[in-house]
């Protein structure tokens, strides 16, 4: 083996560093051979599987899912505006070169909503309409705050009675709907679509008087 005497100096740190390594590769290869001879180790336990969530498979939950969101987004925002701001329209701002002339107020917006919840789906469910609803605006008789919320929370009622009549077997059967046919299942989810346009409206209508919508908050 060559001798520390015969390198420079600066090189014989370097050579005790070589050889500090050799004989850690060494002892490492014997610890492996010793351990291969002797009992073999304990396998670990293999890991559980964790159980995935079970896939929402029944087309009337599917559906009913889709009335409860609304129902909270409407509710809330419903919820959110003052009772002295309910017949606020975008009108009473006067922004130049706007077209809100003869659109409904927030409160109208509210009853509008619960009138075509009823009139979508009542159908599904073969209830009457309220017979109190005699416009697309519902009831003229609802002033208050919590008349009018009671009236939306109603109709989403009958919406949350007729998602669980929808079933895989029957959910393109034809009904009919403002006189023409029409897939169970369309207007099911018909209902929804509009709330969501309608909320839309609602949401902008918060803003205007600056309040920030539930949904929103926190963000």
């Amino acid at each position: 083996m060559l001798s520390l005497s015969a390198i420079p100096t600066r090189r014989k740190s370097l050579v005790r560093y070589l050889r500090m390594l050799i004989l850690i590769a060494v002892f490492t290869m014997a610890t492996a051979g010793f351990a291969q001879g002797g009992a073999a180790a304990a396998p670990s336990p293999a890991p559980q599987a964790q159980p995935s969530p079970a896939p929402t498979t029944n087309l009337a939950a599917v559906v009913e899912r889709q009335v409860s969101q609304y129902e909270k987004n409407v509710i809330d925002v419903a919820e959110a505006m003052p009772e002295d701001k309910y017949n606020f329209s975008p009108v009473s701002l006067n922004i130049p070169g706007a077209a809100y002339k003869d659109v409904r107020t927030f409160a109208q917006l509210l009853k509008h909503t619960g009138t075509a919840n009823f009139r979508f789906w009542t159908t599904l469910t073969g209830e009457k309409m309220p017979t109190n609803i005699t416009g697309p605006n519902g009831p003229d008789e609802l002033k208050t705050k919590a008349e009018i919320i009671q009236f939306l929370k109603d109709s989403f009622a009958v919406g949350h009675r007729a998602a669980k009549t929808i079933s895989p077997e029957n959910a393109t059967e034809q009904v009919s709907f403002f006189g023409r046919p029409a897939a169970r299942i369309f207007v099911a989810s018909g209902a929804v679509i509009h709330a969501a346009d309608e909320y839309g409206q609602m949401v902008e209508y918060l803003r205007m008087n600056g309040i920030v919508p539930p949904a929103s908050a926190g963000r």
